[in-house]
């Protein structure tokens, strides 16, 4: 495996894994957790010795908030309900929560159905998050979608587009009321 595909696998930085290699960089705990799961290791292979050395260790997960549902396509009202959906214990953050998506604008990257980690972020700017996916609330109404921002004639236009190419783009200039409510971290669940 190489470094790139580790980093992606495990949501760290492929930079930080060359380091962690160079003994420039010491992991944290977390970050020894998520190389484990995108190994299938035991952590104790990686920092070697210990009861864990060699013994296959069962999957810890953790409780986290699953909202309702977010449509995947034009803004529209979310479901929401109290459930809850365990993730593996190196994905559980207080700030994190899970949505299951509705309708398939983000399709091939994600399917009506499937179950993502989402970042909860409401004080971030669009142009900290160019080409994320996103939890949006778009005049009041919940969506998910990828974004962007462009300047045309000095006015900051936030574009919101979905994967699938027979979704057309949504335009949102200062007069409609916006904002990022999460940033998708990774897809957590999805029905076969």
């Amino acid at each position: 495996m190489t470094q790139t595909e580790l980093a992606a696998a495990a949501a760290v930085n492929q930079g930080y894994i060359s380091a962690i290699e160079r003994g420039l960089a010491r992991p944290r705990r977390r970050t020894i957790d998520a190389l484990a799961v995108a190994l299938d290791l035991p952590q104790g292979v990686l920092i070697g010795g210990g009861a864990d050395h060699d013994t296959p260790q069962p999957l810890e997960t953790r409780e986290l908030l699953l909202l309702g549902s977010i449509p995947a396509g034009s803004p529209g009202e979310s479901q929401e309900q109290l459930e809850m959906f365990p993730v593996l214990r190196h994905q559980w953050s207080p700030d994190y929560y899970c949505l299951r998506l509705s309708y398939d604008s983000m399709e091939p990257t994600l399917k009506p159905g499937d179950i993502v980690l989402v970042h909860y972020r409401p004080d971030v700017a669009p142009e900290h998050v160019q080409g994320r996916i996103c939890a949006c609330l778009v005049d009041g109404q919940p969506t998910l979608k990828r974004v962007s921002v462009e300047w045309r004639d000095g006015e900051r236009i936030v574009i919101l587009r979905g994967d699938n190419p027979q979704a057309g783009p949504m335009l949102i200039d200062r007069s409609r009321d916006f904002s990022i409510q999460g940033i998708v971290l990774r897809l957590v669940s999805r029905e076969l």
